[in-house]
């Protein structure tokens, strides 16, 4: 079983910046894909971003690239999202996900999900 805890999000005016955090407890950190979802309100859950085992590959929705970069320490348990540029669109409860062998952008092929952190773009 992996427990997953986010941190990190809060409340930033648009074009500010923040760096989420997802905590692990899996003992072999490294063998989970990881990813970050984000669902606004009355939405569904987004794809944002996914990064694999080693970090060596990334996925990124069409969104957000250029502006927000995943990122893994394995020693750490821990991976990030570098949020830049933020705009009031990026407003939702950003959602770590961990998964062995998911397809990154489906959110049902993970196995593993935290809380999620809220993060609020002001304009």
């Amino acid at each position: 079983q992996v427990q997953l805890v986010e941190s990190g999000g809060g409340l930033v005016q648009a074009g500010g910046s923040l760096r989420l955090s997802c905590a692990a407890s899996a003992r072999t950190f490294s063998d989970y894909r990881m990813a970050w979802f984000r669902q606004a309100p009355g939405q569904e859950r987004e794809f944002v971003a996914a990064i694999s085992w080693i970090g060596t590959i990334t996925v990124y929705a069409d969104s957000v690239k250029g502006r927000f970069t995943i990122s893994r320490d394995n020693a750490k348990n821990t991976v990030y999202l570098q949020m830049n540029n933020l705009n009031p669109e990026d407003t939702a409860v950003y959602y770590c996900a961990a998964g062995r062998s998911p397809t990154p952008r489906n959110s049902r092929t993970y196995d593993y999900w935290g809380q999620g952190t809220q993060v609020t773009v002001s304009s």
